[in-house]
């Protein structure tokens, strides 16, 4: 199956490395405005296919997406000095109105992978570029915190001595600072949390809960400060999400879509357990939550409303 990676920069180049050491798809094509990039890239990663699978990795142009079963847009500019959060929404914006008639136009099929931040505002706009073109929401998916939720069950399952693929914890809203972890609902390997701490002895105090969730949320600003940019673990989660819809997983991902309503926030797009397959997100799951949560998830959802109103009044 052909997967395409629009955005040849850190983020579509990892997760195009990830894809293959993963063994996702039967090819990659990489587009992007800067050519020698795409190619660059592409080159590189077919040269570490002797040691992982079988996958044909290569540059290309929006008519090489024919056929494309996912496409990853991972395109975006930079944020310039002195230059307002909404001001790169604006430039990202028309970015993206360019972009996503492209990638239709040669893939009308295709579901789309919106990884460009901030990812919740991005992958709204992309739907309503897409609706223009009779392509449905459900068919429109954003990492959204995706990773945070493997943040939050890696560094749970740190502290409990637990691998963490027997975490089962959520993180819902934003993609950002707002983001919500569901504390109320976490469990270990189907035991409640507060049940697994009495019978292992562990502690998972609120001065736990606090710290993790700093890192959490944190996460990203640590990264960059010590780096400059993150890419490995969305990278990877852009891997998981392809493979998911390739293989009509219907896994249950923390992925964005857009929704007609969030806890009384209307029209919006942020994160909650959604059941992916073939076809995008199939529908979105039940989650029960602590009243404080859920205002927490309802403040989140009008952090995302209200960005998306501002760059809809051009402010």
């Amino acid at each position: 199956m052909k997967i395409g990676i629009v955005g040849s920069g850190l983020v579509g180049a990892t997760a195009a490395y990830a894809l293959v050491m993963r063994g996702v798809g039967r090819e990659i094509v990489l587009i992007d405005l800067n050519m020698a990039r795409a190619q660059a890239e592409a080159d590189d990663i077919s040269h570490a296919v002797p040691f992982a699978h079988p996958l044909q990795v290569r540059a290309g142009n929006y008519a090489d997406l024919q056929n494309a079963a996912v496409v990853v847009i991972s395109a975006g500019v930079g944020q310039k000095p002195g230059e307002t959060r909404l001001q790169l929404l604006g430039r990202n914006a028309a970015v993206f109105q360019d972009v996503v008639p492209k990638v239709l136009e040669h893939a009308p099929n295709a579901v789309l992978v919106v990884a460009t931040n901030p990812v919740d505002v991005m992958t709204h706009l992309t739907a309503r570029y897409a609706a223009a073109l009779g392509v449905p929401g459900s068919r429109v998916i954003g990492t959204g915190t995706t990773l945070d939720t493997a943040r939050f069950r890696s560094l749970l399952g740190r502290h409990l001595g637990v691998d963490a693929h027997h975490v089962h914890a959520y993180v819902l809203g934003e993609h950002g600072d707002s983001e919500v972890l569901a504390w109320s609902e976490v469990g270990i390997g189907g035991i409640p949390l507060e049940e697994f701490c009495v019978t292992e002895s562990q502690v998972v105090d609120d001065a736990v809960k606090a710290r993790i969730d700093q890192q959490v949320r944190r996460a990203a600003y640590s990264i960059i400060e010590g780096k400059g940019a993150t890419y490995y673990g969305v990278g990877s989660a852009i891997a998981q999400i392809v493979n998911v819809i390739l293989r009509d997983q219907r896994a249950i991902l923390t992925v964005c879509t857009p929704m007609d309503e969030v806890v009384g926030v209307r029209d919006v797009t942020v994160s909650l357990p959604n059941l992916v397959g073939g076809r995008g997100v199939l529908s979105t799951c039940p989650f029960p939550l602590s009243p404080e949560e859920t205002e927490k998830l309802r403040a989140s959802a009008q952090v995302v409303r209200d960005a998306i109103s501002a760059l809809d009044r051009g402010e």
